[in-house]
């Protein structure tokens, strides 16, 4: 394929992405469909089957987009010299971290389902971007703390990246969800996404 075909062909990915994104942001994943994301974009919905078979696939899309950001923020955490300082690299992992509500929420949300209705290239494509970002977060953490055997950064790994899929349904429960709290009297401690990952990882570390 030329090389102004595959960038016209990536363009209007990113355009159907940006406009799964945006419908997002006010809608639950149930109400957005390939319909409204058409309506997004300059695309008819016919013309989306072009790029992505399903709407899970452009979600999937949509997160790959997500964690090549974040590998990028944690390559630059790992240029830092942070003087083996827990609190300082907890704080800047958190400030990455922070940045990425959108894949926190899908990640912990409907990411099984996106999955299973995603070809096997796309869910491949996927993983890579995961892997990248898993990478950068483990040199970051080596760069940091030569100390740490394999071992512990694996197992530091291993405990961290399970949790981000806890996040965001913590700091943002629905309404619903409040009030069946409040109704059996179960505290809920107002936080935030920084907070949370600093907390994790100042404890995991000292």
């Amino acid at each position: 394929m030329p090389r102004g075909s595959e960038e016209q062909t990536q363009n209007r990915k990113e355009e159907i992405i940006d406009a799964c994104d945006k419908l997002y942001q006010t809608l639950n994943y149930n109400e957005i469909t390939l319909k409204e994301i058409s309506k997004e974009t300059t695309f008819s919905r016919p013309s989306i089957y072009n790029y992505f078979e399903t709407k899970e696939e452009i979600f999937l899309g949509l997160l790959n987009r997500e964690y090549r950001a974040w590998a990028s923020d944690l390559r630059k955490v790992g240029d830092q010299d942070l003087s083996g300082s827990v609190d300082a690299f907890a704080d800047a992992i958190a400030e990455t971290v922070e940045k990425r509500l959108t894949l926190l929420k899908i990640q912990s949300m409907n990411l099984f389902e996106i999955e299973e209705h995603s070809r096997m290239e796309r869910l491949v494509e996927y993983k890579k971007a995961f892997l990248s970002a898993m990478d950068a977060f483990l040199k970051a953490l080596k760069k940091n703390f030569p100390e740490m055997t394999e071992e512990e950064r694996s197992q530091f790994r291993y405990a961290f990246f399970p949790f981000m899929y806890g996040i965001y349904p913590y700091v943002y429960p629905s309404e619903k969800q409040c009030r069946a709290m409040d109704a059996v009297g179960i505290p809920y401690q107002k936080t935030t996404v920084r907070e949370m990952t600093r907390q994790f990882i100042c404890g995991f570390l000292k």
